[in-house]
């Protein structure tokens, strides 16, 4: 196997609550951007395949990792192996926050950050230096050998970092994730999506979303790189605010559970704080049917769906049939500059006034 080599971080001053030095290993060897097709054999026990010239080691495919439904490690290894292409671009480059649940979905499970050893020497970092002066390697997940080597460690969920490795303080998106307070029906947060929507659409905003592939669903929006996570928090908790204070018996913002009011779609802005992550489009999640967080159309929304509709089983076809719905969310046009709501692309930002820049247009 290749070498590794390490980078250097190219800022070396030390890590502060808002700013954090991060280095990226890499192999050795030039990683291709190509992503081979993979069929895992129907094996009982454990298999080595070559994947894209390395070989990785894949245990345990017959244990059942949805009892409902007798899916296996096998299956949800080849889900991903199928869904790769797709997946992907929204992961490369990214630091991956592993959460291991060894015995399936209806099992105990664990948070890891560090990048476990032993490991293959072709698995790349994210070096990050925390304020408290902890330096956490974290894994990063730019193939499908990678992609097939995290799974096997019983992650079924993905949740990588908003920021690239190459400056993980500046994100490439804001979001809102959309979470019911209590008893909620489904048709409640289709119709908290569409007023949040309508709010950023005011504001020139893009937006793209999906399901959670639990109970709710999430927005993003796509925006020019250069603010810092502190600066994307403050303008998606001032949109938070103003939408849910427009929006009093459908929506809430308050972040702390014991003031939330019961009955409320939560437009959870506090997701953007630095370090924090969602479940990555197309990540399989810990739900008896496996469903899966699928982009979906807005078109869809408005007409309505179920969350079980988009499961382990049918996203690959739904995704052939349609493509990535979110490969526009990496395209380096039609991003949204935060600057234009009043905040500085650097430095400490002013907090933009919503009002003001909706009854502009």
């Amino acid at each position: 196997m290749p070498r590794a080599r390490r980078a250097v971080a190219p800022d070396k001053r030390r890590a502060t609550r808002d700013h954090h030095p991060a280095t990226v290993r890499k192999t050795a060897a030039v990683r291709s951007r190509a992503v081979p097709a993979v069929t895992i054999p129907p094996a009982r026990g454990d298999v080595e395949l070559d994947v894209g010239g390395r070989r990785v080691r894949l245990t345990n495919l017959d244990k059942v990792f949805f009892s409902e439904i007798g899916a296996t490690k096998h299956d949800l290894l080849q889900y991903y192996a199928d869904v790769a292409a797709a997946l992907l671009p929204h992961v490369r480059d990214r630091a991956m926050v592993m959460k291991r649940y060894p015995n399936g979905a209806g099992g105990e499970f664990f948070f890891m950050k560090r990048a476990p050893r032993p490991r293959p020497d072709w698995i790349e970092t994210c070096a990050i230096e925390h304020a408290s002066g902890n330096v956490i390697d974290f894994p990063v997940i730019n193939d499908v050998a990678a992609l097939l080597w995290v799974i096997n460690l019983g992650c079924i969920d993905l949740n990588q970092w908003y920021a690239r490795c190459d400056d993980v303080d500046r994100p490439d998106y804001l979001h809102f994730d959309l979470d019911p307070v209590g008893d909620v029906p489904f048709d409640a947060l289709r119709e908290a999506a569409l007023v949040v929507n309508e709010t950023l659409h005011a504001l020139g905003m893009p937006t793209f979303v999906k399901t959670t592939g639990s109970r709710g669903l999430h927005v993003y929006v796509p925006i020019v790189r250069g603010p810092t996570q502190k600066d994307v928090w403050t303008v998606s908790k001032t949109i938070a605010l103003d939408v849910a204070g427009r929006h009093p018996k459908l929506l809430t913002a308050v972040y702390r559970k014991e003031r939330r009011p019961a009955g409320r779609v939560l437009v959870d802005y506090n997701q953007n704080a630095w370090g924090r992550t969602l479940a990555s489009v197309y990540s399989v999640r810990p739900r008896p049917r496996a469903t899966v967080s699928t982009p979906v159309t807005w078109e869809e929304v408005t007409r309505g769906f179920a969350l079980d509709d988009f499961r382990m089983d049918n996203v690959p076809a739904r995704l052939r049939r349609l493509g990535d719905l979110w490969a526009p969310l990496n395209a380096p046009r039609g991003r949204f500059d935060l600057a234009g709501l009043g905040g500085p692309r650097q430095g400490p930002p002013n907090p933009p006034n919503v009002r003001s820049v909706r009854a502009k247009r």
